[in-house]
């Protein structure tokens, strides 16, 4: 049975974060909204959502019937979107916070991040791309620029929190030198393979919640190759799981949680949904945190390749 009292992540500003939530990233279309309803049932209380995942209305749709239900009241749900790359212009923040805002049916946002670094050009394509069809043309926007439109949006109360997604460690830096409202948390790939050993650190010691994106190696992303290491087929990760008698997912879960990160693993499937939620009721032993923090392999899932050449590309010169 799942536990239903999750432990809360504490921000620097004294809010809290549940520590796992639904991510919706490549979620099918027509299945997001029953996945939310099945995620809340199950006990969930944080969603995880992006402008650019183009299924907030989906998501929207679940909550709302939720809340229609007296299963949970808004207050009861902590709900994170994220400011697409080409909305960065200062003058283009709010209209796109506003515009997630009406998908989701919602007054407010408990956590608004600026979901990368780079800036896209400004219009109605997501992913606008260059004449090459593999690099994206970019705006000359700089995040640093944008932030003081999130605290705004903090100040007219559209969203409770801000933070950063995707940001290395200069250029957290770089926002914390000209914040007056300091990022609550930095969204990024973390997992067995892929630890991003300074970032965390650099999070932790700045005030900086860490939440983990792709912790089971997101096997499903579509530019996944043949070839590609499986993280959930690991035998570390199976021996483990055979161990606690829990699925690798649980075991890749329960060890986000245990570095002290906020945790999104995404699924549209009830059962697994519930499955992941199911990750409160055992501990890692420090042996097998080392086990895992050995399969380090700097295996980027999501490298943004198609913005190699932005001046602030988050990878290309690694933090």
């Amino acid at each position: 049975m799942a536990c239903t009292v999750v432990p809360n992540a504490i921000f620097k500003n004294g809010n809290s974060i549940p520590m796992i939530g639904l991510g919706t990233w490549n979620s099918p279309p027509g299945q997001v909204a029953q996945a939310v309803k099945d995620a809340i049932d199950v006990g969930y209380r944080h969603i995880d959502c992006a402008h650019a995942y183009q299924n907030e209305h989906e998501v929207g749709e679940g909550i709302a019937a939720k809340i229609a239900e007296g299963v949970v009241k808004r207050e009861d749900l902590f709900v994170t979107s994220k400011l697409w790359n080409t909305f960065h212009r200062p003058e283009l923040v709010e209209g796109a916070c506003r515009t997630t805002l009406k998908n989701l049916k919602l007054d407010y946002l408990d956590l608004y991040l600026i979901h990368w670094p780079v800036g896209y050009k400004e219009g109605s394509e997501l992913f606008p791309m260059g004449p090459d069809g593999k690099t994206f043309i970019f705006s000359d926007a700089d995040y640093v620029d944008t932030w003081p439109e999130m605290e705004k949006l903090v100040d007219a109360g559209l969203v409770r929190n801000i933070g950063l997604s995707n940001f290395n460690t200069k250029q957290v830096q770089r926002v914390l030198d000209i914040a007056r409202i300091a990022p609550a948390t930095n969204q990024i790939e973390c997992h067995p393979y892929l630890h991003q050993s300074k970032i965390t650190s650099y999070c932790g010691t700045n005030g900086l919640i860490v939440t983990a994106y792709s912790p089971l190696g997101s096997p499903a992303r579509p530019w996944v190759k043949a070839d590609d290491p499986v993280l959930m087929d690991d035998a570390a990760v199976g021996q483990l799981a055979k161990k606690y008698g829990k699925s690798t997912a649980q075991i890749l879960i329960r060890y986000q949680i245990q570095l002290g990160h906020v945790v999104i693993p995404k699924s549209v499937t009830k059962e697994r949904i519930v499955s992941n939620f199911d990750v409160f009721g055992f501990q890692l032993d420090d042996g097998d945190m080392k086990v895992l923090a050995a399969l380090e392999r700097n295996g980027r899932i999501c490298p943004e390749t198609s913005a190699f050449g932005h001046p602030h590309h988050p990878f290309e010169k690694e933090e």
